[in-house]
């Protein structure tokens, strides 16, 4: 049995808990690796290292900095491949998604190549008599990630790519279901020419989470996972002095207006939805058609989609999604169908009885379609996170954007409209952080910023872009003056710049 070790002060690690965890094949339902789950003591081990590495770190010219940035990024290229297929071994989703993944991260590792410019302060000459004010930004510290499964590329290149740039270290704590290509990830920054601890991994639980969250010389914190564990995150680690970003769950609204390009609108909508099993903070789960004619034609259209959507193993270049990550998930995925029909939903496509020919054990589930969904429905207030799709029928443009605002989430939201004024209306109105015209998955690029509103984020502070800079960095202000002449009398007010 494969055993996956941590990653501290530029080596593997074996652990000291004696306590693992199960990675699958979700293609096969079968346990292909064991993970080792840390203890307290372990991650104060890393801690140990990055503060140690960090030191001369922050040390190091922005410039010479960024050229590690450039390496990390011509080897995940290189490896690119490589790391997809690792990375779909353990996910389950398609070697084309897993592409996209990495991509995706890789982007914001782009972004993090121009960090001699991104931590430029600013200044003021002659701000009072022979006075000048400037500022600079400088590293935190020792910085710490805890990243979901769902993304085990992307997400934590958001992260530390930023962080180290910046001249900070960093604990990853990825999650303990796929976590491979986080530990690949480490391996290939050393080989970028990072100092051995500036980029740690510790794999584990809730043990390791809260260890994290206490540790007093971490200084900040990044979280993506559910609501209930972000609020956790953010609540415990501000409560230990922490800079916290949580970012939690979703259940993100796809309107369609009467005018919108229904083809173009449904295929996306069918990929935004099916996509990756659905196991996206920025899915789409739920399609808000607006009129009984719009309705009615979105139905028939994404019916027809379906007939043709191939579910595959995550290796088949043909297939569209792959199986979801685990056992438990598939079930929960299930149980969450079953609550949409028990609560008066109409079930239009079943996907539980999915099965694929030779690989029955493994955690697939087809993609399922309800429609007469209503906002009392538990199913529709809670994420999902599965291959399903659910019609909430409005009959106004008011009706459609009460549903997103009103939701407890505000992660993502797309409106489908020829009518700009409408979607400029929708845009400006709409309670939900990141917002897509005619655009399904409205991730912004790296040089933007990444974040939702009310329980889909817990913090000030979004992910990655100029806002990432700022939250792994502290502003130092300088009033600088050279006296000349006779010594002045000491001030007893307030300084003014008169």
């Amino acid at each position: 049995m494969r055993e996956i070790t941590h990653f501290i002060d530029g080596a593997a690690v074996t652990g000291t808990s004696g306590r693992f965890g199960d990675v699958f094949n979700p293609n096969t339902g079968e346990v292909q690796a064991r993970v080792q789950l840390a203890t307290a003591a372990e991650v104060d081990r890393a801690v140990r290292s990055a503060l140690t590495a960090q030191r001369d770190w922050a040390q190091v010219n922005p410039q010479r900095r960024a050229r590690v940035m450039f390496e990390f990024k011509r080897l995940i290229e290189r490896d690119m491949d490589a790391l997809a297929e690792l990375l779909s071994s353990e996910h389950g989703k398609v070697i084309a998604d897993s592409k996209g993944d990495i991509q995706r991260g890789l982007e914001v590792i782009e972004f993090a190549c121009g960090i001699p410019h991104l931590l430029k302060g600013e200044y003021t000459e002659g701000a009072g008599p022979g006075i000048d004010i400037y500022s600079m930004r400088q590293p935190l510290g020792v910085a710490a990630g805890i990243t979901p499964f769902n993304f085990p590329g992307m997400i934590p290149m958001w992260m530390f790519g930023i962080a180290i740039a910046t001249g900070n270290s960093f604990i990853l704590k990825p999650s303990e279901k796929d976590p491979s290509v986080p530990v690949k990830l480490a391996e290939l920054m050393m080989e970028a020419g990072a100092p051995a601890g500036v980029l740690n991994v510790v794999h584990g639980d809730k043990v390791a989470v809260d260890a994290i969250l206490d540790h007093p010389d971490i200084r900040a914190v990044s979280f993506v996972g559910s609501s209930d564990i972000a609020h956790y995150v953010y609540s415990r680690g501000t409560a230990a002095g922490k800079r916290v970003q949580a970012m939690g769950g979703a259940k993100n609204h796809g309107v369609i207006l009467p005018d919108a390009d229904l083809d173009q609108a449904v295929k996306d909508i069918i990929g935004a939805a099916y996509g990756s099993a659905g196991e996206r903070c920025m899915a789409l789960p739920v399609v808000v058609p607006v009129g009984k004619v719009t309705a009615d034609a979105v139905r028939e259209r994404v019916l027809g989609e379906l007939e043709t959507l191939k579910v595959g193993i995550s290796t088949d270049p043909a297939a569209q999604y792959g199986p979801v990550v685990s056992q438990a998930h598939k079930q929960k995925i299930s149980d969450y169908i079953q609550m949409g029909v028990d609560e008066g939903a109409e079930l239009v496509v079943d996907g539980r009885g999915f099965s694929l020919q030779g690989y029955e054990q493994g955690f697939f589930i087809g993609p399922s379609l309800f429609d007469q969904v209503k906002p009392t429905m538990r199913s529709y207030q809670e994420e999902i996170f599965g291959p399903v799709l659910q019609i909430a029928r409005v009959e106004s443009f008011e009706e459609a954007l009460h549903l997103p605002s009103s939701h407890q989430y505000g992660n993502g939201v797309a409106i489908f409209t020829r009518n700009g004024r409408a979607a400029r209306e929708f845009a400006q109105q709409v309670n939900v952080g990141m917002v897509g015209i005619n655009v399904p998955i409205p991730v912004p690029v790296a040089y933007h910023t990444f974040g939702g509103w009310k329980r889909s984020a817990f913090g000030d502070v979004n992910q990655h872009g100029l806002e990432g800079v700022r939250f792994y960095t502290k502003v130092k202000t300088v009033t600088a003056r050279w006296p000349e002449g006779a010594v002045e009398d000491s001030a007893f007010v307030i300084p003014t710049m008169k």
